[in-house]
C-alpha cells in the first residue's frame, strides 16, 4: 500500500492517507506543531519534529501508533530532519537554539549534541555521498557544514539573505532557497563559491529534486505555486540550471515529496488545507487531496503489505 504522511500544524496531528482511494485511514494526535518528517531507511519508523511542543515523535508505521516521544533540555523548535543510511543516524536541527543533534535510529538515543554557533538553524540537507550534513542558517545568511566522519561541524559558507530551503543535486552542487531575496543560489561543494544564481517566486521555503534528478521543486509561500527548475538545461549553447516552469498551487505552498518512480509530485498548501499532485511528466496538477488544518511536512510511504 502507498501512503501519504502529512502533519497538520495548526491541528496538532499526522494523517496517513490511503493513495488509492485519497482517505485518511489513522490520524495521530501529537504534541504542538508538528513540522517535518522523515522515514527510517527500514520504513518502519516515522520521525516527527513538533517544533512548538519541542519534542520528536517516533511512530510505527505497522501499526501507525506513537512508540516513543523524544525530549532534550536543548530542544526549542526543533524543526529540520535528515538520516545518514551508512551511519543509521538521524539528524536534527533545533531552530531557535541552533543545536544540532545526532539520534541513533534503532534506540532513538540522542548521541551527540552540539552548537552551530549560528542563528536560527533551520534545515538539514545530506550530501549525495552522505559525507556531510548541511544545515541552513536562516539569520546568519550561512550554511554550516557537519562531518560525518568527523562527527563535528567543520565549516559554514555565505549562501544570501535568508536561506531555508536546501538540496543536492547529484553532482554535488548545493541548492539554496532564499526566503529574503527570492533566489535559489547554487554552489560548488568544493570550493563553495557560488556558481549560479536564479530568481524564483515569493518566499521560497523548500527545494527538493525529483528522485531522477530531472527537476528541482521549489515551493514559493507567498506566490502560492511552485517553481520547476531543469539542473540542466541547454541555454544558448551553455549548460545551467533554469526555471522551466511555475505552477499555480493552493495558498502558502510548502513541503514537498515524489513518488520514488519520479511519476507524480505532492505540495501541501498550508492555507487551503490540501495537497497539489502533480503529474511530472506533464509538469500539470492533475487532482487535490483534502487534508488537515494547515498542512506542511509530508512524506510518501510505501508499504508492502498491510
Amino acid at each position: 500500500m502507498k501512503y501519504l504522511i502529512v502533519l497538520n500544524k495548526d491541528e496538532d496531528s499526522v494523517s496517513f492517507v490511503n493513495l488509492e482511494t485519497h482517505q485518511t485511514v489513522k490520524k495521530i494526535k501529537t504534541d504542538y506543531n508538528p513540522h517535518e518528517v522523515v522515514i527510517s531507511p527500514d520504513r518502519s519508523k516515522t520521525f516527527v519534529t513538533c517544533s512548538l511542543g519541542n519534542s520528536l515523535y517516533v511512530i510505527s508505521n505497522d501499526t501507525f501508533e506513537v512508540i516513543d516521544i523524544i525530549k532534550h533540555e536543548g530542544f526549542d523548535f526543533p524543526h529540520g530532519l535528515a538520516i545518514s543510511e551508512e551511519l543509521n543516524e538521524l539528524y536534527l536541527a533545533s531552530t531557535m537554539s541552533s543545536k544540532f543533534y545526532v539520534i541513533d535510529i534503532d534506540s532513538h538515543e540522542i548521541k551527540k549534541v552540539m552548537d552551530t554557533y549560528q542563528d536560527k538553524s533551520h534545515m538539514v540537507t545530506m550530501s549525495t555521498d552522505g559525507k556531510h550534513a548541511y544545515i541552513p542558517n536562516i539569520g546568519s545568511r550561512n550554511v554550516s557544514i557537519y562531518s560525518t566522519e568527523k562527527q563535528e561541524i567543520i565549516n559554514h559558507f555565505p549562501v544570501g539573505r535568508g536561506p531555508e530551503g536546501l538540496a543536492v543535486y547529484k553532482n554535488g552542487d548545493i541548492y539554496s532557497a532564499n526566503q529574503d531575496d527570492n533566489m535559489v543560489c547554487v554552489f560548488d561543494p568544493i570550493t563553495l563559491k557560488e556558481k549560479f544564481k536564479l530568481k524564483v517566486g515569493i518566499l521560497p521555503i523548500r527545494a527538493m529534486f525529483t528522485p531522477d534528478y530531472k527537476y528541482l521543486f521549489v515551493p514559493n509561500r507567498e506566490s502560492h505555486d511552485v517553481s520547476v527548475i531543469d539542473p540542466e538545461y541547454s541555454f544558448c549553447g551553455k549548460i545551467r540550471p533554469y526555471e522551466i516552469k511555475r505552477i499555480p498551487l493552493g495558498r502558502w505552498s510548502g513541503g514537498v515529496t515524489f513518488s520514488p518512480d519520479s511519476k507524480l509530485a505532492y505540495v501541501a498548501n498550508n492555507k487551503t488545507n490540501n495537497i497539489s499532485v502533480i503529474l511530472l511528466e506533464t509538469l500539470e496538477v492533475i487532482y487535490k487531496i483534502k487534508v488537515g488544518i494547515h498542512p506542511d511536512g509530508i512524506a510518501y510511504l510505501e508499504k508492502k503489505s498491510d
